[in-house]
């Protein structure tokens, strides 16, 4: 399973390139741009061809999901403290049949004490970022967690294996597609490894 985050700053032909790699078979587009507003956010989607619209999740404004037929919610790390103990009422205005729910943590033991059941989780830094500096690895074990768990943190086409060993359900990548001169090679790359792991 590969989750591409997008780079938090627009960055040069970044549509074009996102509408390569769901035609090299992207399913999961986690669409994280802090700095942008409701209109920008809406103006962005625009920019994305529709059919690859159910392979967006959405990480603010969650309310888009009334509005665009994306594939699911993120909830970053603080957002999931701040609502998740009262979800019903979160979740009473969203239209969130046959949507994915997923969430950052940053440590293994908040995953395991989680009650919530997200479909998926975001656990980092597993290594050392390539996007964010001095963003150390940290090489979370979670082999021993019945739930899935998606790491982050440098990846890259070579460490793959690294991460299926820690016990990982797939990857979380930003800097690895996304600062590499060759994105769309590196996704089918790592797409390729999931395909026969």
């Amino acid at each position: 399973m590969i989750i591409l985050i997008a780079p938090e700053k627009d960055i040069t032909h970044e549509i074009e390139i996102l509408h390569q790699l769901f035609q090299a078979g992207l399913q999961y587009f986690h669409l994280r741009k802090p700095d942008k507003n409701y209109e920008e956010y809406s103006a962005y989607l625009n920019k994305i061809d529709s059919r690859y619209h159910d392979r967006i999740v959405i990480h603010h404004f969650h309310e888009l999901i009334n509005s665009y037929n994306l594939k699911g919610i993120h909830f970053q790390e603080q957002k999931r403290i701040d609502h998740i103990d009262s979800p019903g009422k979160y979740f009473k205005d969203l239209n969130m049949y046959g949507k994915t729910i997923s969430s950052s943590f940053h440590h293994p033991k908040d995953i395991i004490n989680c009650y919530f059941e997200f479909d998926y989780h975001l656990l980092s830094p597993i290594f050392t970022s390539i996007s964010k500096k001095s963003y150390n690895g940290r090489g979370f074990d979670v082999s021993n967690i019945d739930k899935t768990i998606i790491g982050m943190g440098g990846v890259t086409v070579s460490n793959l294996p690294k991460f299926t060993k820690l016990g990982f359900n797939g990857v979380g990548v930003l800097g690895g597609i996304w600062k590499s001169s060759t994105p769309i090679l590196n996704f089918e790359i790592m797409n390729n490894y999931y395909k026969l792991t």
